[in-house]
């Protein structure tokens, strides 16, 4: 047990650093491992720079759509170059970092609100439709692509929606009935490695190949197709565990 000697000193930044860590919530199974092990660290270290600069949990939420929402229109108006694809894709990761922090403000404010997790979900699925939609609109104007290839875009975004409202649904559902949403000692550092082909950290980062127009239409359909096999994969199993909660 800790004792009130050893718990962190939350006075200072690297002591609300270490408070959060000490209060971090359980890894799912299959949680991938950029979410894991970078997106959850930096939103750990924003999470304590915005709780002592006095941000609420919903003002972290608004930062970190205006990240995203800054990468989405420099990927829709700004013609793909080097230095936009890094730009893109730092705002978007940005973004994704500020995600993690805003639970972790909450946590540290003592638990966060209905209110605050329904506009977290809500901004989440905003920005994974818009996301696909700037790659459209970027095909269109900037991309020399065959016709046939607009369809991934769209393809994404079918499937990021299907597998994100899937996923908020299976745990809405274990929690009506008082199943644990992350059984402790399920993490497995293996699967977390190979699912990092579904992380939207990953889909991030691709971003900075956008002045390699080629190379990115290469990558990024990859993890589409990657999205694609494991939602076919992952909807029967979860099917099956929806039935077994009765």
């Amino acid at each position: 047990m800790t004792t009130t000697s050893e718990r962190p000193d939350a006075t200072t930044y690297w002591g609300t650093v270490a408070q959060l860590a000490a209060a971090q919530k359980g890894r799912a199974a299959g949680a991938p491992a950029y979410s894991v092990f970078v997106n959850r660290p930096a939103g750990r270290l924003l999470a304590a720079a915005a709780h002592r600069a006095g941000l609420t949990p919903n003002q972290v939420t608004a930062v970190s759509a205006a990240c995203s929402a800054a990468g989405i229109l420099v990927l829709a108006l700004v013609p793909p170059t080097a230095w936009s694809g890094v730009l893109v894709a730092f705002l978007l990761a940005l973004g994704y970092a500020f995600d993690s922090a805003d639970g972790q403000v909450a946590r540290l404010r003592g638990g966060g609100s209905a209110a605050g997790e329904w506009l977290d979900h809500v901004i989440d699925c905003a920005k994974i439709s818009l996301l696909h939609i700037a790659v459209l609109v970027a095909a269109v104007r900037f991309f020399e692509v065959p016709t046939a290839w607009l369809l991934v875009p769209l393809a994404f975004l079918f499937l990021d929606n299907v597998a994100f409202f899937t996923i908020i649904l299976n745990d809405s559902l274990k929690q009506i009935r008082g199943v644990p949403v992350r059984p402790p000692g399920q993490f497995r550092p293996v699967r977390s490695v190979v699912l990092l082909a579904v992380d939207y950290g990953v889909v991030c980062l691709s971003f900075a190949l956008l002045g390699w127009t080629d190379a990115f239409v290469v990558v990024y359909s990859l993890l589409c197709a990657a999205l694609a096999g494991h939602t076919a994969l992952a909807l029967p199993k979860w099917f099956n565990d929806m039935r077994r909660l009765g």
